[in-house]
C-alpha cells in the first residue's frame, strides 16, 4: 500500500504500470483524509490514517501487506507500521518528515525558504493555512496545467530533481494527479501541515517491522537531517542514503523501491 505525500492523491504513482503487472505488483493507492474525493478528518493526527490503512485492507481481503510512503506520506506509513505490525510485512519511508519539536533536530535546517515559510503558517494555526493554502493549490494547479515541470517553481531545486521534472512520463502523472488532489478543498493539504507540528499520536519504539528510511543528501524538501534522525530512532530501521539526489526519484527508482518492498530483497 502506498500513501502519498503533501499535497497529494491516489493518483500520484509510478507512470510505468505495465511493469508492476509484469512484476506481479498490485499497487493500492488511496486518497488520505481530505484530499481527492476522501472527506476531511478535522483535527485529525498522523496516527489517524491507521483506521483507513486497515479498513481499506480488509476490503480487498488483504491479511497482510507492505507498506510503503513518501514525503508526507513518510510519517503516515510509520504509524501504519507501528499499529497495523501483525499485518505489515515491511515498511519504506522516502524522503518523510521527522517529528517537529525535537531537541536533537534542527527541523528547518537545510529547508528550502518555501517549506519553511509553509511550516510558519502551520505553527500559527488552522486559521493562517486555510487564509494561504487556497491561493498557494490555485497557483499551483495553474503552473501545472501550463507545464507541470513548474509544480515545485519557486524552490531552489537540485539538478536530480529537475531531471526528474524533466521526465515526460511524470510530468504525465504530475498533471493527472493535480487536477485531482484538491476536489474537495484544500482540507487534506492544511490538516497534514497542522499534524505535522503536533504531536503524532504513536511512538517509534512501537514499530517491529522492518522498515527502510530512505533519502536523499541533497534533498531541501525534507532535508537529509530528517532521514538520519529517522534512521536512527526507528527500532532496526536500514538508512539508505543516495549522494546526489533529490526529494524525487525517477520511475526506475521508484519500480526498483516498490520491487524491494513486495518481495523484500
Amino acid at each position: 500500500m502506498d500513501l502519498h505525500g503533501t499535497p497529494g492523491s491516489r493518483l500520484g504513482r509510478p507512470p510505468a504500470e505495465e511493469k508492476l503487472v509484469e512484476l506481479g505488483i498490485r499497487l493500492i493507492t488511496y486518497d488520505r483524509a481530505g484530499y481527492g474525493w476522501s472527506d476531511r478528518q478535522p483535527g485529525r493526527r498522523v496516527v489517524d490514517c491507521v483506521g483507513d490503512v486497515a479498513a481499506i485492507a480488509d476490503a480487498l481481503g488483504l491479511d497482510q501487506f507492505a507498506a510503503t510512503g513518501g514525503s508526507g506520506g513518510g510519517p503516515h506509513v510509520l504509524a501504519v507500521a507501528a499499529r497495523l505490525g501483525d499485518r505489515v510485512t515491511r515498511a519504506q519511508c522516502v524522503v518523510g518528515v521527522a517529528p517537529y519539536g525535537l531537541d536533537d533536530l534542527d527541523f528547518f535546517a537545510g529547508m528550502d525558504p518555501e517549506n519553511v515559510k509553509e511550516f510558519g503558517w502551520a505553527l500559527e494555526g488552522e486559521e493562517r493555512l486555510v487564509a494561504e493554502l487556497p491561493r498557494e493549490a490555485a497557483e499551483l494547479q495553474a503552473r501545472v496545467a501550463q507545464d507541470p515541470s513548474k509544480i515545485l517553481e519557486g524552490f531552489d531545486l537540485p539538478e536530480a530533481d529537475l531531471a526528474v521534472l524533466g521526465d515526460p512520463r511524470i510530468q504525465a502523472v504530475i498533471r493527472e494527479e493535480t487536477a485531482d488532489m484538491f476536489a474537495h478543498g484544500v482540507w487534506g493539504w492544511i490538516d497534514d501541515d497542522l499534524a505535522f507540528t503536533w504531536p503524532w499520536g504513536f511512538e517509534l519504539s512501537e514499530i517491529n517491522v522492518p522498515v527502510e528510511v530512505r533519502f536523499g543528501a541533497d534533498d531541501v524538501l525534507v532535508p537529509a537531517a530528517h532521514g538520519h534522525w529517522l534512521a536512527a530512532n526507528v527500532p532496526g530501521a536500514t538508512a539508505v542514503v543516495t549522494s546526489g539526489a533529490g526529494h524525487m526519484s525517477s520511475p526506475e527508482e521508484a519500480i526498483e523501491h516498490l520491487r524491494r518492498m513486495a518481495f523484500g530483497d
